[in-house]
């Protein structure tokens, strides 16, 4: 898979470089700054997720995504935006522009895992043109394959897990008052509990949990209600819960040694 990575500063786009090549075998393609992305994507250049810094001489990343955007041959690819800046107000330009994902500097290795899981699996096609990337997030992931993907071990998995409960835990009442908050005074909450949300599924995605990520899938379209909300945090803390127990299971198994 080809990774477009856009940065005028070298520093910060060698780092992102890095974090992208240690999650996996893909083809790193750098520009400079957003008219040398935009010059090379009408060379040919077809990446499949472009990686874009915000603020750039010649042409900003807000510039480049419009472009990317209104063109019908790159506008299917994933596009997401980098920044020091993690207001409200950007985030919500950029989504409403069409960025896939947004990441704010200084880059970490978990965040940038993130994007790729949750944003790689949208191009893989199966024979006969059928996306093959819903399908395989309807049941939880091996945990053994997650740590094998992760390059962690059990304990290691069962502590992201422990965070992401607690994430999820906080998520559901603050995401629910957003929501009626939004629905009396201020529509642009909207935007942000759908990001919030957004970043929800990646962390399923990067778990392996198909299911809850599925379940968070749907919130993308229709009523943003507190019901539908409710039970899709419901289903992400379960399969949590779920794939914890999986784990121990193996750990005790192995007389709780840990599992390789």
């Amino acid at each position: 898979m080809k990774v477009l990575v856009v940065d005028d500063d070298i520093v910060s786009r060698m780092v992102l470089m890095h974090l992208i090549d240690s999650c996996g075998a893909y083809d790193i393609v750098e520009a400079d700054d957003g008219e040398d992305a935009w010059k090379q994507l009408q060379q040919g250049l077809l990446p499949a997720i472009c990686f874009c810094d915000l603020r750039m001489p010649r042409l900003s990343g807000m510039e480049l995504l419009a472009r990317i955007k209104r063109d019908p041959v790159l506008a299917s690819m994933r596009f997401v935006l980098a920044s020091s800046a993690n207001d409200h107000a950007t985030m919500a330009q950029a989504s409403s522009l069409g960025a896939e994902g947004y990441l704010v500097k200084p880059f970490e290795q978990d965040m940038v895992l993130a994007q790729m899981a949750g944003l790689a699996p949208q191009g893989l096609v199966e024979e006969g043109g059928k996306a093959a990337g819903k399908e395989a997030e309807k049941e939880a992931e091996n945990p053994l394959a997650t740590m094998q993907r992760l390059g962690i071990d059990g304990d290691r998995l069962l502590l992201y897990l422990g965070g992401f409960e607690n994430q999820l835990s906080a998520a559901g009442p603050e995401l629910a008052a957003q929501v009626a908050q939004e629905a009396q005074v201020d529509i642009a909450l909207a935007d942000e509990a759908r990001a919030r949300i957004e970043r929800l599924h990646a962390g399923c995605v990067t778990l392996g949990l198909g299911g809850a990520a599925a379940g968070l899938d749907q919130l993308a379209t229709g009523t943003l209600d507190a019901a539908r909300l409710q039970a899709a945090i419901d289903g992400g803390l379960a399969a949590v819960r779920r794939q914890a127990g999986r784990i121990r299971t193996m750990h005790e198994a192995n007389g709780a040694n840990g599992v390789e």
